[in-house]
């Protein structure tokens, strides 16, 4: 695991998390009614004070209705206010001391307020989608929410046996009492607050990919109506996944799932081991494959492979965008360098104001870093040509397997396998706005490296 963990408050959201302390587990049990939108849950934490002692801490948390916080079994002073949850133990925490925390709330839940609207947790016509990068976990849970603090999670909801609940993570137990039932989910691994995703919704259960032989297993959970259509739209993805583990390295987690909800959504929204998709997305001819590809090479990207703060997400976006070339280029379409000088050529249409490696909270989620962000790595792929270029990018998302990252980190180790520095390399596209010329292809043009497993071929899943 990587080391490179921050201990800052992040310059984008310094109101979100509290770095003097660390969550190592969440255990949350909530119960949702869909009709009228009622969230009530029970969250325990069990964290690790820092290298001071602890006074005083928060947590991040939406306007709820408290019943009651505990700090190691005992009721300290507490106060919510602005989305904070101010908690004050009796006596001080002593430094590195181990802790745990107790919270009890209840409410309507709904999306916190971002610069880019609301985000968070989603009412949809039937049921409820959590939506939370960057900071809208706090929208339905209590946490320290900041991308370097990752921590395991269990997941018990209870709601209407009507409705499907999916979590990001492997499920544990279903059980059905009366008209409810409970569904429990565990994810053991490291994973920030805004990544922990959840699905409340009608759905029929998908399995595809090929668990009994050892692949990872995956599922999808999809409206009846919209079944036809996904199956050739996501036909592809176990070919995908079988590409990513031999460039990437294996998945980093143990089951991968996807949902697609009845409405349409701007954009998918990553989750760990999870991606949620909207019925815009499935048009039963493959027209958001790219998105798939970019949403499951998030799992290495940005899940596994965490940004230490948010200055540094071209990281997440610029590795992504690149697996959308990669996927192109091996399963028969375009090659990562003709998709590379049409995304020059858009960037080089629009304002250059842009700086990739500290790109601003304005502009964070800017289409310019997402294209950037691939002709970036691009860029390096170019400089290191393919054999030193793919050895890097897999090594990069071994090392660093459930680990935090930063920008001046990913640079230290391209440098370890290039024949020549990359610092003006890495100024000109990282910390210069302006952009930079198309390099050369790479030689060879397509990259060498073994076919995934047998060429991408069709077929659908099974119904579960």
């Amino acid at each position: 695991m990587s080391g490179q963990r921050t201990a800052a408050s992040d310059p984008y959201f310094p109101a979100n998390g509290d770095p003097r302390y660390r969550v190592h587990r969440y255990e949350l049990a909530l119960e949702y009614r869909p009709g009228p939108n009622r969230l009530a849950g029970t969250a325990r934490l069990s964290a690790i004070a820092g290298r001071a002692p602890l006074a005083e801490f928060h947590l991040n948390l939406a306007e709820f209705k408290i019943g009651r916080v505990l700090v190691n079994g005992r009721a300290p002073q507490y106060t919510l206010r602005g989305g904070k949850l101010r908690i004050r133990p009796g006596k001080p925490l002593p430094a590195g001391a181990a802790f745990t925390v107790e919270v009890h709330w209840a409410g309507n839940p709904k999306p916190v307020r971002s610069p880019w609207g609301g985000i968070g947790w989603e009412e949809l016509t039937d049921g409820a989608l959590v939506a939370s990068q960057p900071v809208g976990a706090p929208s339905w849970y209590p946490c320290n929410d900041r991308p370097a603090d990752k921590a395991s999670y269990q997941i018990s909801v209870n709601t209407p046996s009507a409705y499907t609940v999916v979590a990001g993570g492997r499920l544990l137990t279903r059980t059905t009492r009366a008209s409810t039932t409970t569904w429990v989910y565990e994810q053991s691994a490291p994973t920030s607050s805004y990544l922990v995703g959840l699905s409340i919704g009608v759905y029929q259960t998908v399995l595809f990919g090929d668990p009994g032989l050892g692949g990872v297993p995956q599922s999808a959970h999809v409206p009846v109506r919209l079944l036809p259509r996904f199956s050739r739209d996501f036909a592809r993805q176990p070919a995908m996944m079988r590409l990513f583990e031999e460039l990437f390295g294996p998945y980093p987690f143990g089951e991968y799932a996807v949902v697609v909800v009845d409405e349409e959504l701007d954009v998918p929204v990553e989750a760990q081991g999870l991606s949620t998709f909207g019925a815009n997305h499935v048009d039963g001819a493959r027209g958001s494959e790219r998105l798939v590809a970019h949403e499951l090479a998030h799992q290495w990207f940005g899940n596994s492979v965490s940004i230490g703060d948010w200055r540094h997400i071209w990281l997440n976006e610029g590795f992504a965008k690149y697996a959308e070339w990669l996927w192109s280029e091996r399963s028969g379409g375009r090659t990562a360098h003709e998709l590379a000088a049409t995304a020059h050529r858009l960037v080089a249409s629009q304002p250059q104001d842009l700086t990739l490696a500290d790109p601003g909270r304005k502009l964070m989620f800017d289409d310019r870093l997402y294209q950037r962000g691939g002709l970036a790595v691009h860029a390096i792929r170019c400089a290191l040509g393919d054999g030193a270029f793919f050895r890097m990018l897999r090594d990069w998302a071994t090392v660093h397997r459930h680990g935090v990252v930063t920008t001046a980190g990913f640079a230290t180790h391209v440098a370890r396998y290039a024949a020549e520095p990359v610092d003006d390399l890495f100024s000109a596209w990282l910390y210069e706005p302006s952009l930079p010329p198309l390099p050369s292809p790479p030689a060879p043009a397509r990259p060498a490296y073994p076919p995934a497993n047998g060429e991408p071929a069709g077929g659908g899943g099974n119904s579960a």
